[in-house]
Formats: structure tokens, sequence, C-alpha cells
């Protein structure tokens, strides 16, 4: 008799959390309903569907809906490929100080790339990628955003992470993988990151910081703290399950996102037109309530322009933007790819000679007595230079601790990796002419 009435008092305490909860459950949603299409009140004398899945209208004849009822998005531009302003109420009136930080990020990213580039050939290092011809879509984009924005990269974006700051010295530790490596030297190369920055760290698998994205911007959004998420991928990446978890998720739970789709014509060596048949990515939008919108990527005013308007309204309105840049993929996927067995010369050569990124933005400071002949070689030698000086200064620096593969996971090393450790070591010791150890720190870490 006891044990019911305990049971029967468990019960009541048990339904009256319940309750409890689901009180503040209601509450919780209550914030955001003004904001939700409400169902209205069922009315079964109206001929009109009373389903709450969609909203709609009764037709009488059979049609199935084209797959081109969105097709022929137009691209938002502000420069032509002269570089002129084609409607000045577009110009976003930006200093001139501003337009050449614009373009000096943009062509020392260019030179970084090349370097690298040279680098990984020499076998100086294991792998790079390089952002050749969307650098108008990473700093046009990146200068649009607050510094306190939170960034996820997929792992072309390195532009975003320069324009924010992050030193050259430390983009060469990375890619070096050497003992001043935020990473630790646990990364493959590209794979950068900075916490001071709001660049969460890029990983390898395709797509997924897309729902991640999603998640950060619902927690800013729940804690009101005036700030945007922006998301960087590929049209290759947005062929993966991820995006469409993220971008659902972020159109049903209001989030202050920017979903930002660099489309550059190819996923490796996957064109567009074997990728998906609708008209580009701007138009799964409105699929998931999104608004969206398709630019010029190579124009870096029509990127600035989009995602400082998106961003204005994300955060205001708490809800997601999807931009899709149009870009071109001048370098080859990566050094572990060779584009010529899937595209020809001449393509490559159109875009690289005829329509970049920094070539059209050179055409505008020209125009404006901004910048001269003298100025481009002049700013080219220094810039080579400065890249030059923090490769050779990274190339000289010791490699991370050893011991460092088995810390950051847990508080406490477990039993298991301390058996790993010694066995790496015994190891290590037994054939160490094939193992240089000099190359290594040798500094006590902190567990």
């Amino acid at each position: 008799m006891a044990a019911v009435k305990s049971m029967n008092k468990l019960y009541g305490v048990c339904v009256h959390a319940a309750r409890r909860t689901a009180s503040r459950l209601f509450q919780h949603r209550a914030f955001r309903v003004g904001a939700v299409q409400r169902q209205q009140p069922f009315d079964s004398s109206l001929e009109k569907p009373q389903f709450p899945g969609a909203s709609a209208e009764f037709v009488d004849h059979l049609e199935f809906i084209q797959p081109n009822v969105i097709s022929g998005i137009p691209v938002y531009r502000v420069m032509d490929r002269q570089g002129n302003i084609i409607d000045p109420s577009q110009d976003p009136q930006l200093s001139k100080e501003q337009v050449l930080n614009f373009y000096q990020k943009m062509t020392l990213l260019n030179t970084m790339d090349r370097i690298l580039y040279e680098s990984q050939r020499q076998g100086r290092i294991s792998f790079y990628m390089t952002n050749y011809g969307e650098e108008g879509t990473h700093i046009g984009s990146a200068a649009a955003l607050d510094p306190e924005d939170i960034v996820f990269g997929q792992y072309r974006e390195a532009g975003v992470l320069m324009y924010r700051g992050f030193p050259l010295d430390m983009f060469m530790a990375q890619c070096y993988a050497n003992v001043d490596d935020l990473g630790k030297g646990r990364q493959m190369p590209v794979h950068y990151g900075s916490k001071d920055l709001n660049f969460v760290t890029i990983s390898s698998p395709l797509a997924t910081q897309i729902p991640q994205a999603a998640g950060a911007a619902y927690a800013l959004k729940r804690e009101n703290m005036n700030r945007a998420v922006i998301c960087y991928f590929g049209e290759g990446a947005a062929s993966e399950g991820d995006a469409h978890a993220g971008f659902n998720f972020s159109a049903t739970l209001e989030c202050p996102i920017i979903f930002f789709c660099r489309n550059n014509g190819y996923a490796i060596s996957t064109p567009t037109n074997e990728q998906y048949r609708g008209d580009g990515i701007a138009a799964r939008g409105p699929g998931y309530g999104m608004l969206s919108i398709r630019v010029d990527g190579n124009d870096v005013f029509a990127v600035y322009n989009a995602t400082k308007e998106a961003r204005r309204r994300a955060v205001a309105e708490n809800q997601p933007f999807l931009i899709e840049a149009m870009t071109y993929r001048i370098g080859h996927h990566s050094t572990s790819d060779d584009s010529s067995a899937y595209r020809s010369v001449d393509e490559v050569n159109y875009w690289d000679k005829q329509d970049h990124p920094i070539s059209r933005l050179r055409h505008y400071m020209t125009a404006r007595n901004w910048w001269s002949e003298d100025d481009e070689k002049s700013w080219r030698k220094q810039s080579r230079k400065t890249v030059m000086e923090a490769f050779e200064r990274a190339e000289k620096r010791l490699k991370p601790n050893i011991e460092l593969m088995f810390t950051d996971v847990y508080q406490e090393m477990t039993p298991n990796l301390n058996k790993q450790r010694d066995a790496m070591w015994r190891h290590m010791k037994q054939y160490k002419e094939h193992y240089p150890f000099e190359l290594f720190d040798k500094e006590p870490i902190s567990q």
C-alpha cells in the first residue's frame, strides 16, 4: 500500500512537472507566433482547401507544375566587365581607402595562392586549394558583415579570413602544420579557423557546416545578440542532404543566417548541368520559404550590396537569406586535381582574361585615377615580398610536439590513450633513424 501511495505521489509530481514544462514551451514559442502564418479556424462551409501544409485554391483541371516554374532568375550586378557603374543608385559609394583595401586583399590572396600552390608542387606542403577567380565573393561578402558575425566556411574562403585580419604567418603556420598552427598540426592544409575572428574551423566532410550554421544562428536568436551567421558552400555541396536540413531548420526556426553559395561551375569535375536540372541554387530558396537573390560573384560591389542588405534584414527580421554568387573556379579543384581532363583551356582563359573580379575592380579604380600602372607594379612586388617572408619563417619553424596527438579530447588521458601513446613511443624509439625528432617541438605541454 505504501508503494502504491509512493507511486501515486511520483505520478502527481511528474504530471505537474510535465504541465509546467508544456507551459514554458508554449510561452517560449509565443514570442515568434506573430511571424508565422497561423492556421485559420476551420470552416466547413467554405469551398477552399483547409489543409494545414500549404495555402492554395482548388482547381478542376489536371496539370502538373513544370520544373521551370521558377527559372531565369536574373543576376544582380553593379559594375559591367569594364568596371563601369551601370546604375548610379546601386553604387555602394565606398571611399577610396575601402576600395583600395578590397583590391589589395584580393590580390594578396591571389599572390599567397600562387606561392603556396607552387610550394605543394615542390613537395614542401602536402596539399593546397587555390581561390583563383572567386576573390570577389570572399572580399565583397566579408566587408558587408559585422566582425562579431559568425562565419562557417567550406574550404575555399581564405579571403574572408584574410579580410578579417588573419595574419599571413598564421595562414602559413596552418599549411605547414608548424608549432604556431592554431590547430596544432592536426588538420590538413587550408583547414583554417580562428576563435578570435569568429571563423569556425573548416572540416573536410562536405556540407556538414550547413546545419551547424543553422544551429548557431538559432542560438544567436535565442540570446537576442544582434548578430548573424554566414555559411559558405559551393553548388556541389547544395546537393548534399545536409543542405536540405540546414535550409529547412533555418526557415522554420526563423534564424538570422545568410546562406552564401559560390556557384563556380564545377563540383570538383562535375559540371553544373550534371548536378541539377532546376535554375541553379537560388531557385530552391522559395521552396524553403527563404528570400533569395542571384548576384554576379565577379562584381565585388554586387556581392557587397547583397550581403549587406541580407545581413541587415536577417538580424532585424530573424529570417534566413540565400545568396547565389555566380562565379568561376579558374584553378584546379585542388592540387589533387587536373582540370584539363574535363574542361578546355579556352574556357579557363576566358574567365581568367575577360571576366576576372580583380581586373574588373582595377578598371573601376583606374577610371577614377585611384590606381596606376606604377601602383600596380609596386604593390605586386611588395605583396610578393611580404608573402615570401611569411613563407620562409613558417618553413623554419618546428613541428608541434608529438604528444599533442593525444590531447584536447579528454580532460584526463584515458587508459586506452595512454596505452596507444606508450606504444607509439616504443615504436619510434626502436626505429628512430626514420623519425626526425629534431624537427619537433619538445616543450612540455599542459594537460
